[in-house]
């Protein structure tokens, strides 16, 4: 049974910062990644589960991050926040070494454990958002959706566009969409309950 609330945090390090040439650091604590296209409110949602108002970067400029930063979390767990995706002033040559990266950290990591997938939830997911999350199930992982901008519609569309996400990805069966606002943190509590979850449950790889 998962307990309500339980996820505390207490203390709050950017840790590591790793660029296109970097060695991906070896770490010993559970890792939870969240991927999404420039602008879906990725550093809002990080900054939002850290109670930090701006330790996780929001850029002046969409498309510019090209870094995988690792927050840790109670020297318990990594948020890594992946570089934003879909930016189009981002040249092919810059796409495709981010494309490289993250694709080498999804397929290396032996400690992540989910991927957080951020969707806007006002629009259909687009070209690249279906990319991503065909790529992510490709590297093994079953996206968990985030549908970010939550407090831009209205309560009684919610259901609507959460439906129009998952029709639109085509989302394997029992995929968690949880919508989330920045301004209300409406969801934070769902996502701190799945993060108890893996940090409760043993490995499934043990079950085995």
């Amino acid at each position: 049974m998962r307990m309500r609330g339980k996820m505390v945090i207490r203390n709050v390090n950017l840790e590591t910062v790793c660029g296109i040439t970097s060695k991906l650091p070896e770490n010993t604590h559970m890792e939870f990644a969240f991927a999404g296209k420039s602008n879906v409110g990725k550093s809002s949602l990080i900054n939002g589960l850290m109670n930090r108002k701006a330790l996780a970067r929001t850029s002046a400029q969409p498309g510019k991050t090209q870094t995988i930063n690792y927050y840790n979390i109670n020297d318990q767990l990594y948020f890594v926040d992946l570089p934003g995706y879909g930016y189009a002033k981002v040249n092919e040559e810059e796409k495709a070494k981010w494309g490289k990266m993250v694709e080498n950290y999804l397929h290396t990591s032996k400690q992540l454990k989910a991927v957080f997938l951020l969707i806007d939830i006002r629009h259909e997911p687009s070209g690249n958002d279906k990319m991503m999350y065909k790529w992510i199930l490709a590297q093994g992982f079953a996206p968990i959706i985030i549908a970010t901008k939550l407090d831009k519609i209205n309560r009684s569309q919610v259901q609507k566009h959460v439906k129009m996400i998952r029709e639109g990805l085509q989302v394997v069966k029992n995929t968690t969409v949880i919508p989330y606002s920045a301004q209300t943190k409406q969801g934070r509590e769902e996502i701190y309950e799945l993060l108890d979850y893996y940090l409760e449950e043993p490995d499934p790889v043990d079950w085995a």
